[in-house]
């Protein structure tokens, strides 16, 4: 029986390419795409590319806390274990403030609350050996938690770059609070460091963005390189024992210890955890 891999944004340009990487090493994929369509364009490209036929998509609105509880439940229902998790889906709001059905910034929604329940509802189907990638960004070195975060991602008038650099800090302190309560479990949590990559996050939505993506696009990283660090964390034995780090460019990233032992990784666990109890969804594992 083939072993299992779920990956979140699976139908975008480093989603594609994790999917590619997955599939051609034999794992039995669940692409978990926002829209079904596309997805299933997706699969049947990466189908013939690979030969693997075990490459199945499922529709899941990432902004929907029941949409990430309903897949959550299909999957436990299926009972089968999960060796690979990643958490690979992100966006950036181009607009202002956009609210979701759950009170959350949109933004936080996708990037930070969705990955933190997805994966607890998921944990019983994990066990020795299970692999948690999380894609973070090195922009959450200037991410900061202000009390405001789950609702408008900042503190102030809202501006889409910080509110990212926000998810992704939070991103972040989940994947070092989680090594730490996983590490007697046999089960890996790391994070990988993508660079800048030419996805469609990479725009400003003003006028000088058909400039931009002539000279700037060029000298970025392709999705097949952003997803290489990431891809080296699921597949590569060096790393099979390694929790709760860094990586960039396909190795280990020194990280300053105020973000290694950040003071608000366990508090940010518990206010996430509180938010979504209020929801009055299935509590989360853990």
């Amino acid at each position: 029986m083939s072993k299992l891999a779920i990956i979140t944004g699976a139908d975008g340009g480093m989603g594609t390419e994790i999917t590619r990487a997955v599939a051609q090493a034999g794992y039995h994929v669940i692409m978990l795409c926002y829209t079904l369509f596309k997805g299933e364009e997706r699969k049947n490209q990466l189908i013939l590319e690979t030969g693997n036929k075990e490459i199945e998509v499922r529709q899941v609105d990432l902004s929907s806390m029941a949409s990430v509880t309903n897949i959550a439940d299909d999957l436990l229902g299926r009972g089968k274990h999960i060796d690979l998790l990643m958490n690979n889906a992100g966006t950036m709001s181009s607009g202002g403030l956009i609210t979701t059905e759950d009170g959350l910034e949109y933004t936080v929604a996708v990037n930070y609350v969705a990955p933190f329940l997805l994966t607890l509802k998921l944990l019983p189907l994990m066990g020795q050996g299970t692999r948690i990638v999380n894609m973070v960004s090195c922009t959450y070195s200037i991410g900061k938690i202000t009390p405001e975060f789950l609702i408008r991602g900042k503190r102030g008038s809202f501006w889409r770059i910080p509110v990212y650099s926000n998810t992704k800090l939070a991103l972040w302190l989940f994947t070092r609070e989680l090594s730490e309560r996983l590490k007697t479990e046999g089960i890996t949590v790391n994070a990988a460091d993508p660079g800048i990559v030419s996805t469609n996050i990479i725009r400003m939505d003003m006028w000088f963005d058909p400039l931009t993506d002539i000279l700037f696009r060029p000298c970025i990283r392709t999705p097949k390189q952003g997803a290489a660090t990431a891809v080296s964390l699921l597949l590569d034995d060096r790393w099979k024992e390694v929790t709760g780090q860094m990586f960039a460019s396909c190795k280990p990233k020194k990280v300053k210890d105020k973000f290694m032992n950040h003071p608000q990784a366990r508090q940010l666990w518990a206010d996430t955890k509180a938010y979504l109890e209020k929801l009055k969804l299935e509590e989360p594992i853990v």
